[in-house]
């Protein structure tokens, strides 16, 4: 079981299965909604997923293909939670500094290294991919 929460407390989650993959995201809006360099993603099964709280969303239109990320996070302290892609992929992103202990959750790729700050490193042997993955 894997489970966290926002900086205040007021949503908390749990995720039953093991994830599909840990990222790295170096996208522009990453490191708008983290304010940091990149943001560390698990992919899980959204079905997997349970939620007690409220979460505001936001839906994000500035992406490449034109097709919504539905950004989930706390209306009370605003950190941010999970990121949706529409389409009905049966899957959510979990960003991992809100989980309760994320130091298992290593990232096995880097996406849109494009866009990666240039003094950021890459773990050595690490996957990367310019834009998504895939």
């Amino acid at each position: 079981m894997i489970e966290g929460r926002c900086n205040c407390g007021a949503v908390r989650y749990r995720v039953a299965g093991k994830p599909v993959i840990v990222a790295q995201c170096h996208c522009r809006n990453c490191q708008r909604q983290s304010g940091s360099a990149f943001s560390v993603n698990l992919m899980v099964r959204q079905a997997d997923v349970t939620t007690e709280g409220e979460l505001a969303t936001y839906v994000d239109t500035d992406t490449r293909s034109g097709n919504p990320v539905y950004r989930r996070f706390c209306g009370t302290c605003g950190s941010p939670i999970f990121s949706d892609l529409s389409g009905g992929t049966g899957m959510t992103i979990v960003k991992a500094g809100t989980l309760d202990d994320p130091t298992p959750f290593v990232p096995g790729v880097s996406i849109w290294t494009s866009t990666k700050m240039p003094w950021v490193g890459l773990p050595e042997g690490q996957r990367t991919f310019e834009e998504n993955a895939g």
